[in-house]
């Protein structure tokens, strides 16, 4: 995408999961609080919490990459997206089923969150041959 065309997805991507996040933080206080456990309703919540926090980071990403380096930032989103899907998914899912199994994907998801970071602070890094 050129400088007067950003690249808008990840802003879509977290506005979509940042809705998503809010919509489902309010199902599981109002709809499953009597059906679910405390520990499985806290892990439904701890899922929404996360899934909010990364949809503003993938926003982020989406500003850093029209301002710092592009690659690195949409490298970012990708890894806030699909560790969306991975830690949070597993914790929704695990919290209304009960599988224990389900835990286990969880990690991959975390540590993709880590590399998330990782490139959305590498993206931050000034272009070589900025002296500002």
């Amino acid at each position: 995408m050129s400088p007067a065309h950003p690249d808008l997805r990840p802003v879509l991507w977290g506005a979509v999961s940042g809705l998503l996040a809010v919509a489902l933080g309010a199902f599981a206080a109002h709809a499953l609080e009597t059906r679910l456990d405390a520990d499985r309703l806290a892990t439904f919540q701890t899922a929404a919490d996360y899934q909010l926090v990364h949809a503003l980071a993938l926003i982020a990403a989406a500003w850093v990459g029209t301002v710092g380096r592009p690659v690195q930032a949409r490298a970012a989103a990708r890894a806030f997206l699909l560790g969306t899907l991975l830690f949070c998914g597993s914790l929704y899912l695990l919290a209304v089923t009960g599988v224990g199994w389900l835990g286990a994907i969880t990690p991959f998801g975390g540590v993709l969150f880590l590399a998330g970071w990782l490139m959305l602070a590498l993206a931050c890094r000034r272009p070589a041959g900025d002296a500002r």
